[in-house]
């Protein structure tokens, strides 16, 4: 891997420009800083013995690159389900806030047709690389992440299912856990099911809400969207999230519609 999406900065982090979102140059992509947030979550006391089942980002405004800072902490202790509050901020004040469940990870001795169907899409190999918006910039997200679109795509309207992966650390110095590459990942879905000229359009979440059955496995992380708008300036994405040996999870985004100024 090369480069981060952060560098440690006396207690905080420093965002690198890799972390530049598509709608302005100055701001962050909300993938990077929801790992970032997810990884502090993983850092409270008995992390290794819980999972986090669901997480939800609320993105108070834009993120601009620069230094942040992260904290969590647990809420509602429990033996079998806690519930945990972190929040991002910068010295203008907070800019992320999220709410987790962990939920302690046992053995259970399912019947196997309780399990559903475990099936993935087509692998990353037998995917193409497609184009991400044209937004001017040499670095940013769309060059810290590699993809593989198995249909659809940035540049092509409707539902997508494509694979991602991070092609640098999400921490300078650390190898991104499970949690992390699902979190970069799971904000996509209404980019890349975009049904919107993004050229005359926004389509831009405020929120990210990832339910995990399971952790994935190996690096690469499947999304599967669609985009839904309607013409009061509402809409929503969904993504059903896979690796390869199937399905993790579910990701849901509540998208601001409107014209371009």
């Amino acid at each position: 891997m090369e480069g981060a999406f952060y560098e440690p900065d006396a207690g905080a982090y420093l965002a690198t420009e890799l972390t530049r979102g598509p709608w302005d140059p100055g701001a962050q992509h909300a993938g990077p800083p929801a790992a970032l947030v997810g990884r502090e979550i993983e850092h409270l006391d008995g992390a290794e013995e819980f999972q986090v089942g669901r997480v939800t980002f609320e993105i108070m405004r834009s993120i601009p690159i620069g230094p942040v800072s992260v904290e969590a902490k647990v809420v509602r202790p429990g033996r079998s389900v806690q519930l945990v509050e972190a929040s991002l901020s910068n010295d203008d004040g907070e800019l992320m806030r999220a709410r987790a469940w962990r939920i302690r990870k046992a053995k259970v001795d399912l019947p196997p047709d309780a399990l559903g169907a475990a099936s993935a899409p087509p692998g990353p190999d037998q995917g193409s690389t497609g184009d991400f918006f044209p937004t001017g910039q040499e670095v940013g997200y769309h060059t810290a992440m590699e993809w593989r679109s198995v249909s659809g795509g940035f540049i092509e309207p409707g539902p997508a299912t494509v694979w991602m992966r991070i092609r640098c650390a999400l921490v300078a110095g650390e190898e991104p856990t499970p949690l992390q590459r699902t979190l970069v990942a799971a904000d996509v879905g209404n980019g890349i099911s975009a049904v919107l000229d993004w050229q005359r359009f926004l389509f831009i979440n405020v929120d990210l809400t990832v339910h995990l059955e399971r952790m994935p496995e190996g690096e690469w992380v499947c999304v599967d969207a669609v985009t839904l708008p309607q013409p009061n300036g509402v809409g929503t994405a969904e993504s059903v999230l896979s690796d390869e040996r199937g399905r993790i999870g579910r990701a849901a985004q509540t998208l601001l519609v409107a014209e371009r100024g």
